[in-house]
């Protein structure tokens, strides 16, 4: 559907549709960027709070994978007025709220519609300096890839809906879409080591690993086995509680995939699930990895080593 949205010509408009990325960035002066997202959903979980809070955090997680600041943010609401009650509607506001305060920013309006179905989410504003700009594409060879969350909640989520989700996997599952990549994020913009950067959400980790290494013009190897996903997750997704978004990535990405013989056809499927707040996918200079690596854990998040980036034709070698 982007084809259908004109190119910009404006000298100051640095990063819009192109390369799908994560959110839009206009230069404002020789030293500062804005920085403009948005993104909405329906209830992924039954906790109103909780699911305000997911879809707070989800919507300011495309500042920090920009390497930006949030600034502020506008609430995003479709309600069933009349059908669900207004107090719940308090609560999805209630767990936003709580998601703002964390990361620092005030929130500062919105809009709303009655709507038939229950949306949330947020349009957030952040500032960057126009040189430190971190986006999709720029991956290199021989970067090492960060991964700085597991994978797996798209799966959770679907056991939610159809009611067959075990209380423990969906306590991990919420635990990871609840928490900001704040963290993660700052520690990626300052270490001056990044060279692409993204957050693995709707695509699944294959579809936004695919468009960095398009966007970049580079392969990435990724070691299946050290890929972090959710405990529970795989029991699962056997039980065909993939949901069709996940499988939509796979069959996107299934043409530029290079597997390794043998490779279990459900773990290829759970790289491509579709991830609610995800975690930040790096791609950072190999001389400095191990400080980054190194610094993140310090901090308290659970980044590991996923692969690297080699030169040649753009693919998604699994191995």
């Amino acid at each position: 559907m982007l084809r259908h949205i004109p190119k910009s010509e404006d000298p100051n408009a640095l990063v819009g549709h192109d390369t799908r990325d994560d959110a839009a960035v206009y230069r404002l002066s020789d030293t500062e960027a804005v920085v403009e997202t948005v993104d909405f959903f329906t209830p992924v979980v039954d906790d109103a709070w909780t699911f305000g809070r997911i879809a707070a955090a989800n919507a300011l997680s495309d500042i920090w994978a920009m390497g930006a600041r949030p600034l502020f943010a506008l609430n995003l609401v479709g309600w069933p007025v009349g059908k669900l009650p207004m107090d719940q509607l308090g609560e999805v506001l209630r767990g936003a709220a709580d998601a703002a305060r964390e990361a620092g920013i005030p929130i500062l309006g919105g809009h709303s519609i009655d709507d038939p179905e229950p949306k949330f989410g947020m349009a957030v504003t952040g500032l960057v300096h126009p040189d430190r700009i971190l986006r999709n594409v720029g991956a290199r060879p021989g970067d090492v890839l960060l991964l700085t969350k597991p994978l797996g909640s798209g799966i959770v989520t679907t056991a939610v809906k159809r009611g067959v989700a075990p209380p423990a996997v969906l306590e991990r599952a919420v635990a990871v879409m609840s928490a900001l990549n704040k963290v993660a994020g700052e520690q990626l913009a300052a270490s001056g080591a990044v060279h692409a950067l993204t957050d693995v959400t709707g695509f699944g980790l294959l579809g936004h690993a695919w468009e960095m290494a398009e966007g970049s013009g580079v392969a990435l190897r990724l070691r299946v086995e050290a890929i972090p996903v959710l405990e529970g997750v795989r029991e699962l997704a056997a039980q065909d509680l993939v949901p069709g978004g996940s499988r939509a990535n796979l069959r996107w990405v299934k043409p530029h995939l290079r597997e390794r013989e043998g490779l279990d056809p459900l773990v290829v499927q759970i790289l491509a699930d579709a991830q609610t707040n995800g975690g930040l996918f790096a791609a950072v200079d190999p001389a400095r990895a191990g400080a980054v690596l190194a610094g993140l854990l310090a901090a308290g998040v659970p980044a590991v080593v996923v692969g690297e980036v080699a030169a040649g034709e753009p693919a998604l070698e699994l191995m």
